[in-house]
């Protein structure tokens, strides 16, 4: 890149408590140029980009823009400065009850500078001038609250264009865009590059990268473990930085599988993915594996009923499987141990038993009437299998680690039988013991059902799995048995290459 710096980040550290959450982060981001920033999750980027929009306080370094100290106390203080923010959460980026024309013009209109009477055929013209510029074709009177999700991510991407940022920072913006509406984005994007804007882009989809990128920038447990530029992006080298180089196949003892429990045929999660195929075998454990984005959760979702597929058919035992509600998934056992355990899991003014037996109440009750002896001696013995370190099953749910509370999550969907059991990155924010304990059980307890696991961290998919599939774009690109598995194919399909392409480069 030839372009002149126009912000410079300088020895950035932040930190939260104990937990040192970026550690000297240096980082230049040039006019005319989109750097991408790569990270796994917990590598620090939401940090770091609440800082530069002025949410967080740094601890210490500094940051310049045009030469000049950039520390705003809000974010509206960065966007005054010329750095704008379009966040990953499009509810931070779009005010959901007004109409689109009123988003579009709410910060312009409503400024330092601005005329104290609300003018509505002022909004409208500068609306229409925001979403001409935009290319946007929205009714400009419309709800935000009525428009689909990916619409609702233009409207706040426009927003955020009427700002004429200087710096531009783009977080995962088009996780939730069709393939036409990317395109747009990336127009868009190519045209503020011709007028001078510095671009930091964070994403993990190898299409975004490859089309958009000058510069990629890995960020591991808050530090920057790679720089890579030039006319050749080295891809798999920057993956391979983000995920670091401790990545080696596992040793464990695979499963010899029975047959197939779970069969999916023709799959299609999205209008631009490409469908596939895959089989789930009786006492085996699968890991789905690549990066943040690629559709892991939208599979799991799929899987349980939380969401339809395009295209495609599922069966289970042989019988067609096609769910309208997760009650039905869970009465075919089909069971969902989910992603956040917060939101989606734990009920925190539960107990340890009461947690346990939330989604069987029906099978431990009589008359109506739930049995606390019998809830209380099945969270007894998932308290003793999984190694949840509490006083008894009556603790509450609070009072327990992060680790701990994810094994009684565990507990919770192996105190039943299930024909799949489906778990999306369970080891999220558990330290390496319990996620041991966690492995280990779902092992030796994997006789009788199929069991998928999504986890974006190699590491943990050569620790538990008896076979890897790695999905990219929202598809099933490659598969490997846990034995002795080539780590640099797999690592080449996570960044995105086809098994066709590895070979074609070989040769």
């Amino acid at each position: 890149m030839s372009g002149q710096a126009v912000f410079r980040i300088e020895g950035v550290r932040k930190s939260f408590g104990p937990v040192q959450v970026l550690q000297g982060v240096d980082l230049d981001l040039e006019a005319g140029a989109v750097t991408i920033l790569m990270g796994a999750n917990g590598a620090g980027k939401s940090t770091l980009v609440r800082i530069l929009s002025g949410v967080y306080a740094r601890d210490s370094g500094a940051i310049t823009l045009a030469d000049a100290a950039f520390e705003p106390v809000t974010p509206a203080e960065a966007i005054r400065a010329g750095v704008v923010t379009v966040h990953q959460n499009i509810n931070d980026g779009v005010v959901a009850d007004l109409d689109v024309a009123t988003n579009l013009t709410f910060d312009r209109l409503n400024g330092r500078g601005s005329r104290f009477f609300f003018n509505p055929r002022r909004v409208r013209r500068e609306a229409a001038a925001v979403a001409a510029h935009m290319g946007l074709s929205i009714d400009l009177a419309a709800n935000v609250n009525d428009l689909t999700l990916a619409d609702r991510q233009m409207v706040a991407i426009a927003r955020a264009m009427s700002h004429e940022p200087k710096v531009l920072i783009l977080d995962e913006p088009t996780s939730s865009l069709s393939s036409a509406e990317a395109e747009r984005l990336f127009d868009l994007v190519d045209r503020l590059k011709a007028r001078g804007v510095a671009i930091l882009y964070i994403s993990h989809r190898m299409s975004d990268i490859r089309r958009l990128a000058d510069r990629i920038v890995s960020l591991r447990d808050g530090r920057i473990t790679g720089r890579f530029d030039g006319p050749d992006l080295d891809y798999e080298g920057a993956v391979d930085a983000m995920l670091g180089r401790k990545v080696s196949a596992g040793k464990i003892a695979v499963h010899k599988a029975g047959g197939p429990i779970f069969k999916v045929r023709g799959l299609k999660l999205s209008d631009h993915a490409r469908p596939f195929d895959f089989d789930l075998l009786d006492g085996e454990i699968v890991a789905v594996t690549g990066l943040v984005g690629v559709g892991k959760t939208a599979l799991a979702e799929t899987l349980f009923g939380a969401r339809s597929p395009l295209a495609g058919e599922m069966t289970l035992d042989g019988l067609r499987y096609a769910p309208k509600a997760t009650g039905q998934a869970i009465a075919r056992g089909v069971f969902l141990i989910a992603k956040d355990r917060a939101e989606s899991g734990i009920v925190p003014d539960f107990n340890i038993y009461e947690n346990i037996s939330l989604p069987f109440l029906g099978k431990l009750s009589r008359c109506g009437i739930s049995s606390r002896r019998a809830e209380r001696a099945k969270a007894r013995g998932q308290i003793t299998s999984l190694g949840v370190i509490c006083r008894n099953e009556r603790d509450e749910m609070q009072t327990l680690s992060g680790g701990n509370q994810q094994k009684v999550m565990v507990g919770r969907w192996l105190c039943e039988p299930s024909r799949l059991l489906i778990l999306d990155e369970p080891f999220q924010g558990v330290d390496i013991a319990a996620r041991r304990d966690i492995g280990n059980k779902l092992r030796i307890s994997a006789a009788g059902r199929s069991t998928i696991l999504f986890l974006t961290e190699l590491d943990e998919a050569f620790e538990v799995a008896d076979r890897i599939l790695v999905m990219s774009e929202q598809t099933i690109v490659g598969e490997h048995r846990n034995t002795e598995v080539d780590v640099e194919r797999l690592l080449s399909e996570i960044a995105g290459q086809s098994h066709q392409q590895v070979m074609h480069h070989e040769q």
